[in-house]
């Protein structure tokens, strides 16, 4: 009896070991379903063992995922692999550890057909071949309720010019709750893309029945004529129905082929600008066009277009007469998304100061670009102005015309013709009042005479150099301000302290007192006014304001010196 036990034992041991290489090395490969519609997703389970080598020196560095895996590898590119997951377990078999994995797989059909899961290899063991067939349609069970998810893809246009903006409305249909999702963005090596906003998310009824939508639209334009195709638009995501059953969505879908257009040979513009509007505007120019010299006027003009990004816009001519200089800004582009496509702006501002008196014409300005819509050659125009500079010295210079005076004490005679009837006659019955009149005035006139010859050094105050003192207290707290009427009030004032040059710019006056110090300060004030940005924005009047004291001080005359003389002059009885 013992020894039929110690035998069975030594069979028993025998079947274990031989057992145990065999199960290490086998490795099973089973799909939930052999037969799937078109969309759908197969769930493919791998199992295979391996003996494992785990002790105390490596326990607590050993690590499962670095374990080798079946080359799923092969099931591409009939397959396309969404997801995978691997489960272990072990077991202890005559003191030896076994590893049982356990691989899943989320398979998405590329075609339809029978397709064949070739055979795959791990740790030396080979699995058998299955085949799955792939057949067109809806599945039964959804024949009603619709699919769980399908992409749209539209267009505004079916062909387009070379860089003219083509509006593609992306849309995704989906059913359940959408936990995880990924939908591809369109892509092309030549076509500008440019997303028009945030993406849009809703609810719409297709065939009966409610689905979420996610919409996104984009701006394409391509650079090359010819034809075009945008690579398929994909989607890939999990979602749970109203059962909470786990459900992989996947649909992909291609936009039809696109002609592209050449520049079309009767266009005669320098800038291929295809947009379905552009427009010229400005502003800063004065309504009358009237100006001064030495005035500062700020110019700003504006190009807009529809349809295209403001990166592709020409630069604005700066054309302006010779009696005119032009400062122009660094131009500023803009460039708005909306969700109809891109609308864009180039704006200019250009400082203009006259500095002759004159008419100054600005020149147009013409934009040639293409009307995408009437399919023609527009032209966008900013008519010419015409200013009208006065030089406002030149006016203050002007004497009036003085009436005629009697002289030599004279009285006024009456006409040698004779009167008509009609003429009243002067009343000449009253003589010693003409006599007093005159005697009055030589005796006044002797009086200021006589009063001048006392007082030498002391003049009146004319209203010249009234104007002068005047003229300068403004030009000082214009440059301490560092203001833009600086250069106009450097004219003024010169052409009041220096009558007879006549001056008609700042540059002129410093010409003329040849003194550094204002030359430098007015060369950076100009700076400061004319060409913002260049390092001159904090302004110190000072300097300026010392120079001028002394340009003044240095060619004031003496007897234009400003002090009253007394209300009674001495000696005068």
């Amino acid at each position: 009896m013992v020894k039929r036990l110690i035998t069975a034992a030594v069979c028993l041991f025998l079947l274990t070991a031989i057992w145990l290489p065999a199960q290490a090395q086998e490795l099973t490969v089973e799909p939930d379903r052999t037969r799937l519609y078109e969309g759908e997703v197969l769930t493919l389970t791998v199992k295979g063992s391996m003996e494992i080598d785990i002790n105390l020196g490596n326990l607590f560095d050993f690590d499962m995922s670095n374990l080798p895996k079946p080359d799923i590898e092969k099931v591409q590119p009939d397959f396309e692999i969404l997801a995978q997951n691997q489960q272990y377990s072990i077991q202890t078999i005559n003191n030896q550890m076994v590893g049982e994995i356990t691989w899943t797989y989320q398979l998405a059909p590329t075609t339809t057909g029978e397709l064949t899961i070739p055979a795959l290899t791990f740790n030396n063991a080979v699995s058998e071949p299955v085949t799955v067939e792939v057949v067109d349609g809806t599945p039964p069970d959804q024949e009603n309720t619709g699919r769980d998810s399908f992409i749209e893809l539209s267009a505004d246009k079916a062909e387009v010019y070379v860089q003219e903006q083509l509006t593609l409305t992306v849309s995704l249909f989906f059913r359940g709750n959408l936990i995880r999702g990924e939908l591809s963005e369109p892509q092309h090596p030549n076509v500008v893309i440019e997303p028009l906003g945030r993406q849009q998310e809703f609810s719409r009824y297709r065939d009966g029945v409610r689905y979420r939508v996610v919409e996104r639209r984009y701006a394409l334009f391509p650079q090359r004529p010819g034809n075009f195709k945008l690579s398929p638009i994909r989607f890939e995501g999990q979602a749970r129905d109203a059962q909470g059953k786990l459900k992989f969505l996947r649909d992909s879908e291609e936009l039809f082929e696109i002609p592209v257009k050449d520049v079309p040979s009767q266009f005669t513009g320098k800038t291929w600008l295809p947009a379905s509007s552009v427009n010229l505007t400005e502003a800063g120019l004065p309504p009358t066009l009237e100006v001064e010299t030495g005035e500062n006027i700020t110019r700003e003009i504006r190009l807009t277009a529809t349809d295209l990004p403001s990166e592709t816009l020409p630069p604005l001519p700066d054309v302006v007469p010779p009696g005119l200089r032009s400062y122009p800004e660094q131009p500023e582009r803009t460039t708005e998304t909306t969700p109809d496509g891109l609308t864009s702006s180039l704006t200019q501002s250009v400082a203009l100061v006259p500095i002759e008196a004159g008419q100054m014409t600005l020149p147009a300005i013409r934009i040639h670009w293409w009307d995408t819509e009437a399919d023609r050659e527009r032209v966008a125009v900013l008519p010419e102005k015409t200013l009208t500079v006065t030089d406002p010295t030149a006016t203050a210079d002007a004497v009036p015309p003085e009436n005629t005076a009697t002289t030599g004490g004279q009285l006024p005679t009456t006409s040698a013709e004779p009167s008509s009837p009609d003429t009243p006659t002067p009343d000449l019955s009253t003589p010693w009042k003409w006599l007093s009149l005159t005697l009055a005035a030589l005796w006044i006139g002797t009086l200021l005479v006589w009063w001048r010859s006392r007082n030498p050094a002391k003049r009146p105050v004319t209203s010249e150099n009234r104007n002068d003192r005047a003229a300068f207290e403004r030009l000082i707290k214009a440059t301490r301000d560092g203001s833009a009427t600086t250069p106009e009030l450097l004219v003024e004032w010169a052409n009041l302290h220096a009558p007879g040059h006549g001056f008609h710019s700042a540059a002129d006056v410093t010409g003329h007192f040849r003194n550094d110090a204002l030359t430098a300060e007015t060369r950076k004030l100009q700076a400061r006014l004319f060409a913002p940005g260049q390092g001159t924005d904090d302004w110190d009047g000072r300097p300026m304001v010392r120079a001028l004291q002394q340009i003044r001080e240095a060619t004031t005359k003496p007897d234009s010196r400003t002090d009253l003389p007394p209300l009674f002059p001495q000696g005068l009885a």
